[in-house]
């Protein structure tokens, strides 16, 4: 049973399973799905300020603090435990062109070439790092969620507003992948 566990579920059986957690969280407790609000609900819990926006009865959305500590507490378990020893297998392809941005090692869950603290200090490091998790959380803010809040619970609610936000974090993505991330990496 274990060795299922550790093995990628293909994509009709992980869909389906995180698809079904939007009506499970409105059937159960008229709950909605997404991550991103959790940081709101721990500033307003920990930092009790004059601010309008943290302003609010937190207490109420303490479930969803309980469901990102489970994923959180999942990610570690999950790497200890069921973590595969093997490097990641990626297409050789896409091997050579990291390889000509300097990119070689695959052993973790992300490149150590360029996601270390050393690399921080860099140009390169400080965009990709600290930039990019700035623009990440402006742009959560700024679209009222995130993908899996958009993308998974606003899309099955048929909100236009999570469709033009899907539609627009991929573009983003694709012009990022695509044609900025090159120029970042090559520098």
């Amino acid at each position: 049973m274990l060795e299922i566990i550790k093995e990628p579920w293909p994509w009709y059986v992980a869909g389906p399973l995180i698809g079904l957690t939007v009506p499970a969280f409105l059937i159960i407790g008229n709950k909605s799905f997404g991550i991103s609000s959790s940081l709101r609900h721990i500033c307003a819990s920990c930092m009790p300020a004059n601010i309008p926006f943290f302003k609010y009865d937190w207490k109420k959305e303490v479930w969803n603090l309980f469901f990102v500590f489970g994923i959180f507490l999942g990610g570690i378990v999950a790497f200890n435990l069921l973590a595969n020893p093997n490097p990641v297998e990626i297409n050789p392809q896409l091997a050579t062109e990291l390889a000509s941005y300097g990119i070689t090692d695959y052993n973790h869950l992300v490149p150590q070439d360029i996601m270390n603290w050393e690399s921080l200090f860099t140009l390169r490091g400080f965009l990709m790092m600290v930039f990019g998790g700035f623009l990440v959380g402006f742009g959560t803010r700024y679209a009222g969620g995130c993908t899996s809040g958009h993308a998974i619970m606003g899309l099955s609610n048929l909100q236009l507003p999570s469709l033009i936000a899907t539609i627009s974090f991929m573009v983003g993505g694709f012009i990022m992948a695509n044609l900025i991330l090159p120029i970042i990496l090559s520098l």
